[in-house]
């Protein structure tokens, strides 16, 4: 018995399983910490202290009192149970362990479908390259969760007639209260079911019609988790938010870098791209026959993540085991040959390699100060300053949870900003179109903003402002007078969103020339999104 048992801990599916987790952990070790993970933190705080939900603004001075949706109440509060825990270190256990759990959800997903567990092995591997797009401490891995418990119950109905369709509506319940991307489910759904109305045979796509019973049953499922969804703190105002975000909040859309569509020219878009033509040989070489709900749900994985690069994650899921059977020639696993000794060992030393690379606490506190103002907010502290701050966009919640004498201009809750007309302006200040009228209009006393970007190298150059603190990552600038002074250095047609005619592109400014960094026009001026120029 107790060989059996060995032979089944160490089997050989097992020790791959432990392959992806430790390449998991090793890519986690670079995730960033998501800016919004600061404000979510300050959200459960306001709602264990008060027992009751934020309603409105309470952080900003500008969008103050504007009534406000928190729409991922409940998937804040496993990271504020894990930053109570252990603080930096138990958030980062935490994503990790969410990783982890997806990426072994995406293994088994692939090999329930292809049967080949080396091809699945693969395939889920290849995967991170994509979904590495959404690693770090995000309500969005709940998200994901949800979607591969949903495509596992319905890949098992529509193979067997035969699953347990009832946990739909519960985890419809919880999607919503996690994330707005429960909308992905409810297209997953609907793509079931419309698969399902035609049977034929068209080259090497296939389709089955559903039994009446089997329709039936499905369609209930759908209208039990549509009521589910009405099962929240807020009632109608949840279900509609997502559409809300789609066709009210253009501007923070058009903005923010992770709903940008594929850069080809870049590393991520190569990998893009080797996939779609890999999908395109596979529907041409591949002896399989697709069941229509597979090019239909490829189809809808491809145009989201092409679309927008924060749904490549959704593209790996749905494609990997469309993959996995294109891999078909990869020899199938033999049980009756496995080494469980060997199997044991790679384990060990796969395991031990994982743990050494997890970061400590003075690691993560590090990566935590290089991409936020930590010692720029002690400095604020320690000199009591007060007044309106206008801050850079991505540590609008540092501030809000750190930083708690001192309101934000603007955070990363984007749509209230949005609906105040405070992100407009803000998009304007930082591009320099009417930079110093918008920190006149908001009675702007000090700046907090990377010490590289055009912003900085404005007032660094403008009378009426002084550096009173700076570091690599950033600096404070104080006003000096109420009237702006006039403005040295800068090139005349400043408020303009192209590049002066008096820049030049380089990495090294020659004598005489100063270094100054410009911002893309996309990024909403993100640390890697600036091109340094010489003036």
């Amino acid at each position: 018995m107790l060989r059996n048992l060995f032979r089944r801990v160490f089997s050989f599916p097992i020790m791959l399983g432990s392959i992806v987790v430790f390449w998991v952990l090793v890519c986690a070790r670079s995730a960033d910490f998501d800016p919004d993970l600061w404000w979510h933190l300050r959200n459960v705080e306001y709602l264990f202290t008060n027992l009751s939900f934020l309603q409105v603004d309470l952080y900003s001075y500008t969008a103050y009192g504007h009534a406000w949706l928190n729409h991922q109440w409940l998937a804040e509060i496993p990271y504020y149970l894990a930053w109570r825990a252990g603080g930096l270190l138990g958030v980062y256990v935490l994503f990790a362990l969410l990783l982890v759990v997806i990426h072994l959800g995406i293994y088994y997903w692939a090999y329930s479908q292809s049967h080949n567990l080396k091809a699945s092995f693969l395939v889920t591997c290849l995967s991170i390259f994509l979904t590495v797009v959404s690693f770090g401490p995000r309500t969005l891995l709940f998200s994901y969760l949800c979607l591969l418990a949903l495509l596992l119950v319905l890949a098992r109905y529509r193979a067997t007639a035969q699953a347990p369709l009832w946990v739909i509506p519960p985890l419809f319940c919880l999607w919503i209260n996690f994330h707005g991307s429960w909308v992905l489910g409810m297209a997953v759904i609907g793509v079931y079911v419309v698969s399902g109305l035609v049977e034929g045979s068209w080259g090497r796509v296939q389709a089955v019609r559903w039994t009446p019973q089997q329709l039936r049953r499905l369609l209930i499922t759908l209208g039990a988790s549509a009521a589910a969804l009405f099962v929240n703190p807020f009632g109608h105002r949840l279900v509609f938010y997502p559409f809300d975000m789609a066709f009210r909040q253009r501007l923070v859309v058009a903005v923010t870098d992770e709903w940008a569509s594929v850069d080809f020219h870049d590393a991520r878009g190569k990998v893009v791209l080797v996939m779609l033509a890999a999908v395109l040989l596979g529907l041409l070489l591949s002896r399989h026959k697709w069941k229509v709900e597979e090019v239909l749900l490829a189809g809808l994985s491809l145009y989201a993540g092409l679309t927008h690069i924060r749904f490549l994650f959704l593209t790996a899921i749905i494609l990997a085991p469309i993959f996995s059977k294109m891999l078909d020639r990869i020899p199938p696993y033999r049980p009756e040959i496995d080494k469980a000794l060997l199997n044991a060992s790679v384990m060990g030393v796969v395991l031990l390699i994982a743990a050494y690379c997890l970061p400590s606490r003075d690691d993560l506190s590090k990566a935590v100060a290089e991409l936020y103002p930590t010692q720029a907010v002690t400095f604020i502290k320690t000199r009591g300053l007060a007044g309106n701050v206008f801050n850079h966009y991505m540590w609008g919640g540092y501030l809000i949870y750190h930083c708690r004498e001192v309101k934000p201009f603007i955070d990363s809750r984007g749509d209230i900003f949005e609906y105040t007309g405070v992100l407009k302006d803000y998009m304007r200040t930082v591009y320099l179109d009417g930079s110093l009228q918008t920190l006149e209009k908001y009675h702007i006393e000090y700046v907090l903003v990377p010490p590289d970007t055009a912003l900085a190298y404005l007032l660094k150059n403008q009378t009426g402002w002084k550096v009173v603190y700076s570091d690599k990552v950033a600096a404070v600038f104080e006003r000096l007078s109420n009237e702006p002074g006039p403005v040295t250095g800068v090139p005349d047609n400043e408020r303009r969103r192209d590049l002066p005619k008096n820049l030049s592109p380089s990495t090294e400014c020659s004598p005489g020339k100063v270094r100054v960094c410009w911002p893309d026009w996309r990024g909403l001026g993100s640390l890697g999104a600036r091109k340094v120029w010489c003036c």
